[in-house]
C-alpha cells in the first residue's frame, strides 16, 4: 500500500559534478542546497548578496553583477537608519557598516567574486520565494531588504507572470552571452510566506510556478537563451510531504527530515551515478573525522585517522578539484597529539 503521491521527476539533462562551480541564489531554501551541496564538496557560490526572496531582486543583482558597476557612497541603494548603521535596499543585513565606505567596500568584494563565478560557473540554481515585492513610496525603486524600517515607507504589490518572464528572458541571454556554458536550474521555494496569509501565499507562489514555465518554454530551441529546466521543490513538499510532521516547529519551514528527502530526490535528478559514488566517500570521510573517540591518544585511534588520511589522499589524487585542506589539516592535528 502506498502511503504518498510521489513527484515524478525524469532524469535532467542537466547533469552537476564536481569539476564546474555552482552558484546558487535566492530564498533560504536555496541556502539549505547549498549548504548540503558544500558537504558533498561541491565548489559552490551561495547567496553572496545574502538571501533574496522575489525573482525581480534576484534579477536586478545579477544585471547589476553582470555590469560589473561598483556601488559607491553616493549609490541610490545606500541609506542610514535612525542609530547611524548604513544599509542597503538590494543587500541582506550582512553587509550593513557603520559607514558607507565600509558599505560599498562589502558590496563591491561580493559583485566581484560573483561576477568571477558567474563567468565560469557550469550551473546556476535560482529558488524563487515570492512574487510579492516591496518599492520605497519616495521613488517607487525596488527593494529587497527592508532592514525592520516603517511599513509605511513602503507599497507592495505581487508582480504578474508577463513582467517576470520578460526580464528574466532578458537576462538569461545576458547571462548566455556572459558564460555560453551556463546552465540554469529554476525551482520554487517550498517555504511558505505567511505574513499576508494563505490565500496571498498561493497567489504568490501560483504566479511564479506559471512564470517558470513560461521561461522555460521560451528558453527551447533558442540558442541565445542557456539550456533551462525545473526542479520541483515546491511540489515534493506540497505533495510528497503532506504532513504537518514535514514541518520546523514554526510550521512554515520545512524541517531537517524534508530538506534531506528534497535535496536526495535533488541528487537523483542532477547527479550522475560516479558523482553520487564521490559524494558517498566525500560523506565517509566527514563521518571518520566527527568521530568523538574514547581514548583520542590511543594506537588505534591513530592508526584510524591514519587510515581516513590515505581515503582523503587517494580522493583528492582522483580528483584533484575537489578541496580536502580542512580535513587533511584536521587529520595532522589529531596525529600529532
Amino acid at each position: 500500500m502506498q502511503f504518498v503521491t510521489p513527484v515524478d521527476i525524469a532524469k535532467s539533462p542537466i547533469q552537476i559534478d564536481h569539476t564546474k562551480e555552482v552558484v546558487l541564489l535566492g530564498s533560504c531554501f536555496a541556502d539549505n542546497i547549498g549548504r548540503r551541496m558544500q558537504e558533498a564538496k561541491f565548489n559552490v557560490l551561495v547567496n553572496p548578496f545574502g538571501t533574496l526572496y522575489n525573482p525581480q531582486s534576484i534579477a536586478w543583482i545579477l544585471e547589476r553583477t553582470l555590469e560589473g558597476a561598483p556601488f559607491t557612497p553616493q549609490s541610490e541603494e545606500l541609506f542610514k537608519d535612525g542609530e547611524g548603521t548604513w544599509h542597503s535596499w538590494m543587500h541582506h543585513t550582512d553587509f550593513s557598516a557603520q559607514t558607507a565606505e565600509e558599505l560599498c567596500q562589502n558590496m563591491n568584494k561580493a559583485g566581484i567574486q560573483a561576477a568571477e563565478a558567474l563567468r565560469h560557473a557550469g550551473t546556476l540554481i535560482v529558488t524563487l520565494g515570492t512574487a510579492i515585492i516591496y518599492t520605497l513610496k519616495a521613488d517607487g525603486r525596488l527593494v529587497a531588504n527592508c532592514h525592520k524600517q516603517k511599513d509605511s515607507l513602503f507599497d507592495r504589490r505581487r508582480l504578474d507572470t508577463e513582467e517576470i518572464t520578460d526580464r528574466w528572458t532578458a537576462l538569461l541571454r545576458q547571462l548566455r552571452q556572459a558564460n555560453p556554458g551556463l546552465r540554469v536550474i529554476l525551482t520554487v521555494s517550498p517555504i511558505r510566506h505567511m505574513r499576508d496569509g494563505f490565500h496571498v501565499n498561493q497567489l504568490s507562489k501560483s504566479t511564479l510556478l506559471l512564470a517558470a514555465d513560461q521561461i522555460l518554454q521560451k528558453c527551447k530551441d533558442d540558442p541565445s537563451m542557456p539550456y533551462t529546466a525545473y526542479f520541483p521543490s515546491y511540489e515534493i513538499m506540497m505533495d510528497e510531504l503532506r504532513d504537518y510532521r514535514f514541518y520546523a516547529d514554526d510550521m512554515v519551514h520545512p524541517s531537517p527530515t524534508a530538506v534531506s528527502h528534497i535535496w536526495e530526490r535533488f541528487t537523483q535528478t542532477h547527479f550522475s551515478r560516479e558523482t553520487l559514488s564521490l559524494i558517498d566517500q566525500c560523506e565517509k570521510i566527514a563521518k571518520a573525522l566527527s568521530h568523538r573517540p574514547s581514548h583520542p591518544e590511543s594506537p588505534v585511534y591513530k592508526a584510524f585517522i591514519e587510515n581516513t588520511l590515505r581515503q582523503i589522499q587517494t580522493t583528492v589524487n582522483s580528483h584533484p578539484y575537489i578541496r580536502m585542506d580542512k580535513e587533511i589539516e584536521k587529520c595532522n592535528t589529531l596525529l600529532e597529539k
